[in-house]
Protein backbone atom coordinates (compact mmCIF):
# COMPACT_ATOMS: atom_id res chain seq x y z
CA UNK A 1 0.00 0.00 0.00
CA UNK A 2 1.65 3.54 -0.64
CA UNK A 3 2.79 5.57 2.11
CA UNK A 4 0.49 7.59 3.20
CA UNK A 5 2.58 9.74 5.40
CA UNK A 6 4.42 10.41 2.53
CA UNK A 7 1.74 11.46 0.20
CA UNK A 8 0.44 15.02 -0.26
CA UNK A 9 -2.47 17.16 -2.03
CA UNK A 10 -3.90 20.84 -1.79
CA UNK A 11 -7.06 20.64 -0.46
CA UNK A 12 -8.13 23.36 -2.84
CA UNK A 13 -7.91 21.00 -6.11
CA UNK A 14 -11.05 19.22 -3.69
CA UNK A 15 -14.21 20.82 -4.28
CA UNK A 16 -15.76 19.87 -0.89
CA UNK A 17 -17.79 16.73 -1.37
CA UNK A 18 -16.54 13.11 -0.47
CA UNK A 19 -19.66 11.76 -2.95
CA UNK A 20 -21.41 13.07 -5.43
CA UNK A 21 -24.42 14.77 -4.12
CA UNK A 22 -26.45 13.85 -7.26
CA UNK A 23 -25.84 10.52 -7.48
CA UNK A 24 -28.66 8.09 -6.85
CA UNK A 25 -27.38 5.64 -5.16
CA UNK A 26 -26.14 8.47 -2.18
CA UNK A 27 -29.72 9.38 -2.06
CA UNK A 28 -31.25 6.17 -1.09
CA UNK A 29 -28.00 5.11 1.34
CA UNK A 30 -28.83 8.75 2.93
CA UNK A 31 -32.55 7.37 3.39
CA UNK A 32 -31.44 4.74 4.89
CA UNK A 33 -29.39 6.56 7.34
CA UNK A 34 -32.01 8.92 8.33
CA UNK A 35 -33.89 6.17 9.39
CA UNK A 36 -31.29 4.25 11.07
CA UNK A 37 -30.19 7.02 12.80
CA UNK A 38 -33.35 8.91 14.13
CA UNK A 39 -34.59 5.46 15.41
CA UNK A 40 -30.97 4.83 17.16
CA UNK A 41 -31.37 8.03 18.50
CA UNK A 42 -34.53 8.07 20.31
CA UNK A 43 -36.26 9.83 17.83
CA UNK A 44 -36.26 13.31 16.13
CA UNK A 45 -35.96 15.03 18.93
CA UNK A 46 -35.36 13.40 21.65
CA UNK A 47 -33.22 15.37 24.07
CA UNK A 48 -36.39 17.85 24.07
CA UNK A 49 -39.46 19.11 25.50
CA UNK A 50 -40.09 22.09 24.34
CA UNK A 51 -41.19 21.04 20.90
CA UNK A 52 -45.15 22.34 21.02
CA UNK A 53 -43.49 25.75 21.32
CA UNK A 54 -41.75 25.39 17.53
CA UNK A 55 -43.20 26.35 14.52
CA UNK A 56 -40.62 27.07 12.62
CA UNK A 57 -37.84 24.45 11.64
CA UNK A 58 -34.84 24.42 9.28
CA UNK A 59 -32.77 21.31 8.60
CA UNK A 60 -30.03 22.20 6.68
CA UNK A 61 -28.20 19.81 4.07
CA UNK A 62 -31.24 17.91 4.81
CA UNK A 63 -30.51 15.34 2.27
CA UNK A 64 -33.86 13.55 0.76
CA UNK A 65 -35.47 15.12 3.59
CA UNK A 66 -35.98 12.17 5.92
CA UNK A 67 -35.39 13.13 9.32
CA UNK A 68 -38.10 16.49 8.27
CA UNK A 69 -40.31 14.86 6.87
CA UNK A 70 -40.06 12.55 10.14
CA UNK A 71 -40.68 15.81 12.19
CA UNK A 72 -43.41 17.37 10.49
CA UNK A 73 -45.45 14.12 10.60
CA UNK A 74 -44.87 13.56 13.95
CA UNK A 75 -46.04 17.75 14.79
CA UNK A 76 -48.17 19.11 12.18
CA UNK A 77 -48.26 22.32 14.11
CA UNK A 78 -44.47 22.78 13.00
CA UNK A 79 -44.13 24.13 9.05
CA UNK A 80 -40.31 22.15 8.16
CA UNK A 81 -38.02 24.12 5.67
CA UNK A 82 -35.26 21.80 4.01
CA UNK A 83 -32.57 22.65 1.79
CA UNK A 84 -29.72 21.10 0.34
CA UNK A 85 -27.51 21.51 -2.82
CA UNK A 86 -28.57 18.79 -4.70
CA UNK A 87 -31.25 18.97 -6.86
CA UNK A 88 -32.25 15.43 -7.22
CA UNK A 89 -32.74 15.06 -3.35
CA UNK A 90 -34.77 18.31 -3.14
CA UNK A 91 -36.82 16.84 -6.50
CA UNK A 92 -37.67 13.59 -4.57
CA UNK A 93 -38.23 15.01 -1.39
CA UNK A 94 -40.75 17.30 -2.70
CA UNK A 95 -42.30 14.29 -4.64
CA UNK A 96 -42.48 12.56 -1.31
CA UNK A 97 -44.44 15.07 0.85
CA UNK A 98 -46.66 15.50 -1.98
CA UNK A 99 -47.65 11.75 -2.21
CA UNK A 100 -47.97 11.57 1.09
CA UNK A 101 -49.87 14.77 1.41
CA UNK A 102 -47.37 16.08 3.83
CA UNK A 103 -48.34 20.14 3.13
CA UNK A 104 -46.44 21.86 6.16
CA UNK A 105 -43.36 21.25 4.74
CA UNK A 106 -40.98 23.03 1.69
CA UNK A 107 -38.06 21.85 0.28
CA UNK A 108 -35.26 24.15 -1.66
CA UNK A 109 -31.98 23.51 -3.13
CA UNK A 110 -29.10 25.90 -1.66
CA UNK A 111 -25.90 26.12 -0.74
CA UNK A 112 -25.44 25.99 2.50
CA UNK A 113 -21.86 27.35 2.35
CA UNK A 114 -22.63 30.54 0.55
CA UNK A 115 -25.51 33.14 1.59
CA UNK A 116 -28.26 31.13 3.56
CA UNK A 117 -31.59 33.12 1.68
CA UNK A 118 -33.81 33.38 4.87
CA UNK A 119 -34.44 36.18 6.61
CA UNK A 120 -33.37 37.42 10.28
CA UNK A 121 -35.23 35.19 13.11
CA UNK A 122 -37.00 32.80 10.82
CA UNK A 123 -36.30 30.48 12.67
CA UNK A 124 -37.54 28.46 16.23
CA UNK A 125 -34.80 25.65 15.41
CA UNK A 126 -32.12 24.93 12.60
CA UNK A 127 -30.95 21.40 12.18
CA UNK A 128 -28.07 20.10 10.89
CA UNK A 129 -26.39 16.03 10.72
CA UNK A 130 -23.06 14.70 9.40
CA UNK A 131 -21.99 17.54 7.77
CA UNK A 132 -18.26 17.14 7.93
CA UNK A 133 -18.21 15.56 4.68
CA UNK A 134 -18.69 18.78 2.42
CA UNK A 135 -18.08 20.96 5.41
CA UNK A 136 -14.20 22.66 5.32
CA UNK A 137 -13.32 23.40 8.60
CA UNK A 138 -12.66 27.41 7.68
CA UNK A 139 -16.48 26.76 6.86
CA UNK A 140 -18.33 25.88 10.03
CA UNK A 141 -18.03 29.19 11.32
CA UNK A 142 -19.31 31.11 8.89
CA UNK A 143 -22.10 28.46 8.58
CA UNK A 144 -22.82 28.62 12.62
CA UNK A 145 -22.98 32.34 12.09
CA UNK A 146 -24.93 32.78 9.24
CA UNK A 147 -27.47 29.81 11.36
CA UNK A 148 -27.68 32.75 14.59
CA UNK A 149 -29.08 35.18 12.02
CA UNK A 150 -31.47 33.67 10.76
CA UNK A 151 -32.20 32.02 14.09
CA UNK A 152 -35.15 33.84 16.45
CA UNK A 153 -33.97 35.22 19.53
CA UNK A 154 -33.87 31.76 22.02
CA UNK A 155 -34.16 29.83 18.51
CA UNK A 156 -32.04 26.56 18.95
CA UNK A 157 -28.81 25.14 16.40
CA UNK A 158 -28.77 22.21 16.63
CA UNK A 159 -25.78 19.84 15.18
CA UNK A 160 -25.03 16.14 15.28
CA UNK A 161 -22.00 14.70 14.29
CA UNK A 162 -19.81 11.23 14.43
CA UNK A 163 -17.05 9.38 15.28
CA UNK A 164 -17.32 5.77 13.50
CA UNK A 165 -15.59 2.46 12.20
CA UNK A 166 -14.91 1.12 15.73
CA UNK A 167 -14.83 -2.11 15.00
CA UNK A 168 -12.86 -5.57 15.48
CA UNK A 169 -12.63 -6.14 11.46
CA UNK A 170 -9.12 -5.33 10.24
CA UNK A 171 -10.16 -3.93 6.62
CA UNK A 172 -13.12 -2.04 8.07
CA UNK A 173 -10.61 -0.46 10.31
CA UNK A 174 -8.56 -0.03 7.87
CA UNK A 175 -10.78 1.86 5.22
CA UNK A 176 -12.85 4.17 8.24
CA UNK A 177 -10.67 4.21 10.93
CA UNK A 178 -7.14 4.91 9.01
CA UNK A 179 -7.23 6.12 5.16
CA UNK A 180 -11.02 7.70 5.69
CA UNK A 181 -9.92 9.74 8.49
CA UNK A 182 -6.66 10.89 6.89
CA UNK A 183 -8.30 11.77 3.80
CA UNK A 184 -10.31 13.71 5.54
CA UNK A 185 -7.54 15.12 7.13
CA UNK A 186 -5.59 15.88 4.13
CA UNK A 187 -8.85 17.51 2.54
CA UNK A 188 -9.68 20.12 4.70
CA UNK A 189 -12.34 18.99 6.78
CA UNK A 190 -11.11 17.17 9.49
CA UNK A 191 -10.59 18.74 13.31
CA UNK A 192 -8.32 16.09 13.88
CA UNK A 193 -4.35 17.24 14.93
CA UNK A 194 -3.26 14.46 13.06
CA UNK A 195 -5.90 12.53 10.77
CA UNK A 196 -6.04 10.05 13.37
CA UNK A 197 -9.84 10.55 14.05
CA UNK A 198 -12.76 12.85 12.21
CA UNK A 199 -12.34 15.53 15.14
CA UNK A 200 -16.00 16.80 14.71
CA UNK A 201 -17.82 16.01 17.43
CA UNK A 202 -15.19 17.22 20.54
CA UNK A 203 -15.20 20.89 19.12
CA UNK A 204 -18.97 21.37 18.30
CA UNK A 205 -19.43 22.96 21.73
CA UNK A 206 -16.34 25.22 21.46
CA UNK A 207 -17.76 26.61 17.51
CA UNK A 208 -21.01 27.25 19.77
CA UNK A 209 -19.64 28.94 22.26
CA UNK A 210 -17.00 31.00 20.17
CA UNK A 211 -20.20 32.06 18.40
CA UNK A 212 -21.98 33.36 21.10
CA UNK A 213 -24.63 30.47 21.42
CA UNK A 214 -25.59 29.80 25.48
CA UNK A 215 -26.73 26.52 27.33
CA UNK A 216 -24.97 25.01 25.12
CA UNK A 217 -25.67 21.23 25.81
CA UNK A 218 -24.51 17.66 24.58
CA UNK A 219 -26.32 14.16 24.26
CA UNK A 220 -23.91 10.95 22.93
CA UNK A 221 -25.45 8.23 21.32
CA UNK A 222 -23.46 5.18 20.36
CA UNK A 223 -25.10 2.12 17.78
CA UNK A 224 -24.03 -1.35 18.09
CA UNK A 225 -24.09 -3.07 14.72
CA UNK A 226 -21.95 -6.17 15.42
CA UNK A 227 -23.32 -9.18 13.83
CA UNK A 228 -27.10 -10.64 15.59
CA UNK A 229 -28.14 -6.65 16.84
CA UNK A 230 -30.81 -4.84 15.61
CA UNK A 231 -28.67 -2.56 13.28
CA UNK A 232 -26.51 -4.84 11.97
CA UNK A 233 -28.16 -5.66 8.60
CA UNK A 234 -28.98 -2.40 7.79
CA UNK A 235 -25.77 -0.56 9.09
CA UNK A 236 -23.57 -2.68 7.01
CA UNK A 237 -26.04 -2.28 3.89
CA UNK A 238 -25.03 1.81 4.18
CA UNK A 239 -21.31 1.28 4.94
CA UNK A 240 -21.08 -1.22 2.00
CA UNK A 241 -22.72 1.53 -0.12
CA UNK A 242 -20.95 4.27 1.35
CA UNK A 243 -17.67 2.65 1.03
CA UNK A 244 -17.65 1.64 -2.67
CA UNK A 245 -19.01 5.14 -3.42
CA UNK A 246 -16.31 6.84 -1.14
CA UNK A 247 -13.42 5.20 -2.79
CA UNK A 248 -12.82 7.83 -5.85
CA UNK A 249 -12.32 10.47 -2.79
CA UNK A 250 -10.15 8.30 -0.93
CA UNK A 251 -7.83 7.82 -4.34
CA UNK A 252 -8.38 11.52 -4.80
CA UNK A 253 -6.59 12.18 -1.53
CA UNK A 254 -3.78 9.46 -2.61
CA UNK A 255 -3.80 7.73 0.71
CA UNK A 256 -4.27 4.56 -1.40
CA UNK A 257 -4.81 3.68 -5.17
CA UNK A 258 -8.23 2.38 -6.65
CA UNK A 259 -6.91 -1.59 -6.42
CA UNK A 260 -5.65 -1.25 -3.43
CA UNK A 261 -9.10 0.29 -1.99
CA UNK A 262 -10.88 -3.12 -4.27
CA UNK A 263 -9.12 -5.10 -1.97
CA UNK A 264 -10.11 -3.75 1.32
CA UNK A 265 -13.38 -3.24 0.20
CA UNK A 266 -13.92 -7.23 -0.67
CA UNK A 267 -12.16 -8.16 2.70
CA UNK A 268 -14.31 -5.79 4.37
CA UNK A 269 -17.36 -7.48 2.62
CA UNK A 270 -16.35 -11.24 3.99
CA UNK A 271 -15.27 -9.37 7.80
CA UNK A 272 -18.57 -7.82 8.21
CA UNK A 273 -20.52 -10.71 8.00
CA UNK A 274 -18.55 -13.31 10.51
CA UNK A 275 -20.02 -14.32 13.11
CA UNK A 276 -17.73 -12.80 15.49
CA UNK A 277 -17.98 -8.90 13.67
CA UNK A 278 -18.34 -6.52 16.68
CA UNK A 279 -18.58 -2.63 15.63
CA UNK A 280 -19.74 0.68 17.37
CA UNK A 281 -20.26 4.07 15.99
CA UNK A 282 -20.53 7.22 18.36
CA UNK A 283 -22.42 10.43 17.49
CA UNK A 284 -22.71 13.16 19.27
CA UNK A 285 -25.60 15.75 19.33
CA UNK A 286 -24.40 19.38 20.51
CA UNK A 287 -27.22 22.18 20.78
CA UNK A 288 -27.33 25.92 21.76
CA UNK A 289 -29.79 28.64 22.40
CA UNK A 290 -29.51 32.02 20.58
CA UNK A 291 -29.43 34.73 23.57
CA UNK A 292 -31.05 33.36 26.64
CA UNK A 293 -35.12 33.91 26.24
CA UNK A 294 -35.34 34.02 30.54
CA UNK A 295 -33.05 36.78 30.51
CA UNK A 296 -34.73 38.36 27.71
CA UNK A 297 -38.26 38.47 29.11
CA UNK A 298 -36.64 39.26 32.34
CA UNK A 299 -34.91 42.75 30.39
CA UNK A 300 -38.75 43.08 29.01
CA UNK A 301 -40.54 43.43 32.06
CA UNK A 302 -37.45 45.52 34.11
CA UNK A 303 -37.82 48.07 31.40
CA UNK A 304 -41.19 47.92 31.46
CA UNK A 305 -41.39 48.72 35.02
CA UNK A 306 -38.43 51.68 34.95
CA UNK A 307 -41.49 53.04 32.13
CA UNK A 308 -44.14 52.97 34.79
Amino acid sequence: MNDISNTSLDASEHDGYVINAENAAEMARLMLQDRLLTKAMGGVLPERHDIALMNRVLDIACGPGGWLLDLVTQYPHIQGFGVDISHLMMEYASTLAISQQITNVQFQVMDITQLLQFPESSFDLINGRLMTGFLFTHQWPTLIQACKRILKPGGILRFTEAEWGYTNSLAFDTLQGKLGSIALHKAGHSFSPNGRTVGTTNVLRLLLRKAGFEDIQYKAHAIDYSTGTEYHDSNIQNMLVFHKLYQPFLAQMQVATMEELQRLYEQFEQEVQEEDFCAVDYFLTVWGTKDNTITTIQDSTETTDKVR
